[in-house]
């Protein structure tokens, strides 16, 4: 069975896979209606700030699902969820339960996580990340010096 530390990436992955989806399913109704209709009605993707906000959520959270540029996906995404909850939520009481922020302020934290933490192994990017080649720069630091004189950069 794997221990707990072999198992971390992959749950890092799964995890930005759900709240990416997650997302990305919060802007798609708000703009189409699907996966299901939303509390109150369309809005176009040009509409301020919710249609922008909707079309923000569905790129983004679709890019974080996938793991391709996923760091500043999710700092976009998070500033997003921390606007709305500053600006729709904290009027109406100071604490998430009481003005109905919990879902802003819960999926700001979350992406703001993701932005830290990374994509993980299961992404675009970490899969970009292995097929890029090593450049020679690269190469010789990866490397174990030798002799005494490699570990000095600049002597030969």
């Amino acid at each position: 069975m794997p221990d707990s530390r072999s198992l971390s990436p992959i749950v890092l992955s799964l995890y930005r896979i759900v709240i990416g989806f997650l997302m990305a399913c919060h802007g798609a109704s708000t703009l189409t209606e699907f996966p299901v209709k939303p509390a109150g009605h369309t809005l176009s993707p040009t509409t301020w700030p919710g249609g922008v906000a909707a079309a923000l959520q569905l790129v983004f959270g679709v890019l974080v699902m996938i793991g391709l540029g996923t760091r500043l996906s999710a700092v976009v995404l998070s500033g997003t969820m921390a606007y709305a909850y500053f600006s729709v939520h904290q009027k109406h009481a100071l604490l998430p339960m009481a003005n109905g922020g919990e879902p802003a302020a819960l999926f700001s934290w979350s992406f703001l996580a993701i932005a830290f933490v990374g994509a993980g192994p299961l992404a675009i990017d970490a899969l970009l990340a292995r097929s890029r080649p090593v450049g020679a720069a690269e190469a010789r630091s990866l490397r174990r010096p030798t002799r005494a004189n490699d570990a000095v950069p600049g002597v030969d």
